[in-house]
């Protein structure tokens, strides 16, 4: 059986979606070997991920690699994988997904969010997160803090902010969940488009064999059914994890429901509707829920942000 070369970027989180990927094809059979590296969006820390540019900051140099033939599968959050690929790339493979939701991280276990009086800073490099803090907590101030987990955690004791608002999968998996202060709704701060799930790449050369033995070991049906709507969505928007874009579609049987929208940069207008159809449908439910939306006056917001981001 022919090895698979898997790439990855170098942080913990990244290793450990890595390893959870290597382990589920070495239980299948599947040998392997990690290769790792770091990208655009890992060397630049002190820049805004809106300023560097969201197209492929986590994944060019993955790409360059898996269309020269060094690795053949790249792994990466679902959530940093820009709403189209560069020609000649797809997504082959979703892991099951992780619990999306938004948390707030924090030394201070009681560290609240509820009382407009109270002063907190919570650091983020989110533009949909600060949007939605604007949005639902007013009072909140934000400070732009990036790089990997532990980076982050270092500067919030440094005392750089209160506490840090991160996706729920990162956090549970590097074991931090004991600094967790709140659990965000999904239905308040819906989450971007992928998060909690991991994406498998590929260049679409690779070997068809390769391909389906990828899919056969890792594809979980429904993270790719949810994710191809969320996706779509995404695309429909021309947007990438520059604009404070969300998406979150849930299954019950073969009914998928899609809820989706755009908030303004100063949380002022926050455009939001939800579809509900066949799963197979969900490419479809997507694309049209992306025209809903920018119909309703998310294509002026789009303008807005892009002019904001481009005056930065």
């Amino acid at each position: 059986m022919a090895k698979i070369k898997i790439g990855s970027r170098k942080s913990k989180l990244a290793m450990w979606q890595t390893y959870y990927v290597q382990d589920r094809m070495h239980k299948a059979g599947i040998e392997t070997e990690i290769i790792t590296m770091e990208t655009k969006g890992d060397k630049i820390l002190n820049t805004s991920i809106a300023k560097i540019g969201s197209k492929g900051v986590f994944t060019e140099e993955l790409e360059e690699q898996l269309a020269n033939g060094g690795i053949d599968i790249a792994v990466h959050s679902a959530k940093d994988m820009p709403s189209k690929l560069p020609p000649g790339f797809s997504l082959i493979a979703f892991t099951e997904r992780e619990k999306s939701n938004d948390v707030l991280l924090s030394n201070n276990l009681s560290l609240s969010l509820d009382d407009p009086d109270k002063p907190v800073v919570l650091g983020t490099s989110s533009v949909r997160r600060r949007a939605l803090l604007k949005l639902h907590y007013p009072h909140v101030k934000t400070v732009d803090i990036r790089g990997n987990l532990q980076t982050r955690i270092k500067k919030m004791e440094d005392g750089v902010c209160d506490g840090l608002m991160l996706a729920y999968a990162g956090v549970h998996r590097m074991e931090l969940s004991n600094m967790i202060v709140k659990i965000f709704p999904n239905d308040e701060f819906v989450p971007p488009v992928g998060q909690g799930c991991v994406a498998i790449e590929a260049a679409d050369s690779l070997e068809q064999d390769k391909i389906e033995m990828v899919r056969a070991c890792l594809n979980n049906r429904d993270s790719e059914d949810c994710l191809l709507a969320e996706r779509a969505f995404l695309r429909k928007l021309e947007g990438g994890c520059s604009i404070p874009a969300f998406a979150l579609a849930t299954l019950n049987g073969d009914e998928l429901t899609l809820s989706a929208g755009l908030v303004s940069l100063d949380g002022k207008k926050n455009i939001q509707s939800s579809v509900r159809g066949s799963r197979s449908e969900g490419v479809v439910m997507g694309e049209k829920l992306g025209e809903t939306i920018l119909s309703q006056g998310g294509k002026e917001v789009l303008q807005e942000i892009r002019r904001e981001q481009a005056d930065a």
